[in-house]
């Protein structure tokens, strides 16, 4: 049963990293990019359980590294790993406000998370425009987080 998740586990991570590197839209004020792997972050915290902070972290990191974006690794690895986090303890099924209360807490986190990488790699005013465009990608996050909500429970279902 240990192989069967930590393979699941992989899968997940894998899923992130396509979710994140794939549909991109350039920031030029940081030169990072707004993505879609937040909701799926989300999804696999909804399935895995604690297993999803290693899945969300290792995805992520890979999808900076493999972007070229290797100054984030780190910061992503720690800021994505802590939404799964956040996720994980906080989402219960059958709990909409609780589900939209995780995903918004974790995307503030994600949010803050970036600011503060950001205002000590580049300074304040680049951190500051990246508000707006990390706040988009947290919005699409939540989104795409509470569409993935009643998919999960038959995901899960199939995955046992």
């Amino acid at each position: 049963m240990k192989v069967k998740r930590l393979t699941l586990g992989g899968v997940m991570a894998a899923l992130v990293f396509v979710m994140t590197y794939f549909p991109k839209v350039p920031v030029p004020a940081t030169g990072g990019y707004i993505h879609l792997g937040d909701g799926a972050i989300f999804l696999v915290s909804m399935l895995l359980g604690p297993l999803s902070v290693a899945a969300a972290a290792i995805g992520s990191a890979l999808s900076d590294l493999a972007g070229g974006y290797v100054t984030y690794v780190l910061p992503t690895l720690v800021i994505k790993g802590l939404m799964a986090l956040v996720v994980w303890l906080l989402y219960r099924p059958g709990r909409p406000l609780r589900q939209l209360l995780a995903f918004f807490l974790a995307e503030a986190l994600m949010a803050a998370g970036y600011f503060l990488t950001e205002w000590a790699l580049m300074g304040l005013a680049p951190a500051l425009a990246a508000v707006v465009p990390n706040l988009i990608q947290g919005a699409a996050g939540v989104g795409l987080g509470m569409l993935c909500v009643p998919l999960a429970p038959r995901m899960e279902k199939a995955l046992r």
